[in-house]
C-alpha cells in the first residue's frame, strides 16, 4: 500500500499519516505526536457497543453502532477513527479451543476457561479455523471492511498471546507453578503460541483488507502496526522475561512492523531493560494503574525509556502534558488526551505547535 486511505471521519488523515511516519522514524514534522479523542455534546449517549455485543449482534448492527458513535467524537492531531472488532481479551485463547465465559453484568467483561492439564498430551496449541468465535471474528471483520469503507479504519484483534496466551489456557497459577517444575515443557509451550500468533494475525488482515486501507490499533501504519503485550510478565522474574516473552515480542514484532507495548502496571517495571532490548519494539505504552499516580510521577521512568532508544506514551489534561512536554524529547513521546470539547482539544494541538 502506498497511498493513504480518505476517511470521512479524519478529514486530515493524510497528514496524520505523514507525522506517524515521521515518529517511527524518530522525527517530527513541526511538533510531537499529539492524539486527541474531543467529545461533542452527542457523544454523551452514544453506544460503541461492547464485546458482548459484537458476538451476539448481527454484524451490522455492530457496524451501525461504530459509525454513529464515532460520528459525535472529533479525530485531532494524530487521533484515528477506528472499529473495535474484538470479542475479548482471551478470544486467541478461545480460538484454540477455550470455552468463553461471560460476565452478565458487564458486557465487556468475558474470560476463557483454562483447559491445559497435560501439556505434553496436549501441545500443540493450534488456532482452529472452524472455531466458532473465528469464524464470528472473521466475518466480522470482512463486513466491516465493505462497510467501513472510507469512513474508519478496523484495528487488529486484541493480542493476549505469548505468555498472555498460555496463562489463558492454563491458568496464572498453574503456569507459575510448571515455570519452576516443567520448564522445557513451557519452552515447547511458547514455540507452540508463538505459531499460533502467526495463524491469527494474517488472515485478520487479509479480511479486515489492512494492507489496502492501512493498519491502526495505536498510531498507525501502511505495512503494520499493533499494541504487543504480555501482562503475566508481572508475575515473573526478568531472567524468565528474556528465555520464554522477549524472544516471543521480537517475532511478533518482526511481523507486524511498527510496535508500540502496552507496559501495565508497576510490577512489570522489572522488565525495562528487557523490553528496551527487544528488537522491533518502539514505544512503550506504561500503565500506572489504580492508585498508583498520574503520569507526571513517571517522568523519571520514562526519560530512562527514552534514554535506551524508545519512545513512550503519555495522557493528561493540558497542564499536565506541558509538564511532561518540558522532560520529554519530543520526537519520542506520544502525547495522548480525551477532551470534552472540540475547542479544548484544539487548544492542546495549537500550545504543542507554537511551543516545540
Amino acid at each position: 500500500m502506498n497511498t493513504v486511505a480518505k476517511l470521512s471521519l479524519k478529514p486530515d488523515m493524510a497528514e496524520a499519516a505523514a507525522r506517524w511516519d515521521a515518529y517511527f522514524n524518530d522525527e517530527i514534522i513541526g511538533r510531537p505526536i499529539v492524539c486527541i479523542n474531543a467529545k461533542t455534546p452527542q457523544t454523551a449517549t452514544a453506544d460503541f457497543g461492547d464485546y458482548h455485543s459484537r458476538v451476539f449482534d448481527d454484524f451490522d448492527t455492530s457496524i451501525d453502532k461504530a459509525i454513529a458513535a464515532n460520528s459525535t467524537l472529533r479525530f485531532l492531531g494524530e487521533a484515528i477513527p477506528i472499529f473495535w472488532a474484538s470479542c475479548g481479551t482471551d478470544e486467541i485463547a478461545v480460538f484454540c479451543g477455550a470455552e468463553l465465559k461471560w460476565n452478565e453484568a458487564s458486557g465487556n467483561t468475558n474470560w476463557s476457561v483454562p483447559f491445559i492439564e497435560d501439556w505434553d498430551k496436549q501441545l500443540p496449541l493450534k488456532l482452529d479455523e472452524n472455531n466458532w468465535l473465528w469464524r464470528h471474528v472473521i466475518k466480522l471483520y470482512e463486513t466491516a471492511a465493505k462497510r467501513l469503507e472510507g469512513i474508519m479504519l478496523i484495528a487488529p484483534l486484541d493480542l493476549h498471546t505469548n505468555m498472555d496466551l498460555l496463562m489463558a489456557v492454563r491458568s496464572s497459577q498453574k503456569l507459575c507453578m510448571d515455570l519452576i517444575d516443567q520448564p522445557e515443557a513451557i519452552d515447547r509451550a511458547m514455540a507452540s503460541a508463538r505459531e499460533v500468533f502467526k495463524q491469527a494475525w494474517r488472515p485478520v488482515a487479509k479480511a479486515g483488507r489492512m494492507d489496502e486501507r492501512g493498519y491502526s490499533h495505536f498510531g498507525y501504519g501502511r505495512q503494520g502496526v499493533a499494541v504487543l503485550q504480555c501482562d503475566f510478565s508481572c508475575m515473573i522474574s526478568p531472567e524468565m522475561f528474556r528465555r520464554w516473552v522477549q524472544p516471543a515480542l521480537a517475532e511478533e514484532a518482526s511481523i507486524v512492523k511498527r510496535v508500540i507495548y502496552h507496559w501495565d502496571g508497576p510490577g512489570a517495571q522489572i522488565h525495562l531493560d528487557g523490553l528496551c532490548d527487544t528488537p522491533g519494539i518502539h514505544t512503550l505504552s506504561y500503565v500506572p494503574g489504580a492508585g498508583h499516580g498520574g503520569f507526571t510521577d513517571y517522568i523519571d521512568l520514562f526519560k530512562r525509556v527514552q534514554a535506551r532508544g524508545r519512545g513512550v506514551v503519555v495522557y493528561g489534561t493540558l497542564d499536565e502534558l506541558k509538564v511532561l512536554h518540558r522532560q520529554l524529547k519530543p520526537n519520542k513521546t506520544i502525547y495522548c488526551a480525551g477532551t470534552e470539547t472540540v475547542e479544548e482539544g484544539e487548544r492542546i494541538l495549537d500550545w504543542f505547535s507554537k511551543n516545540t
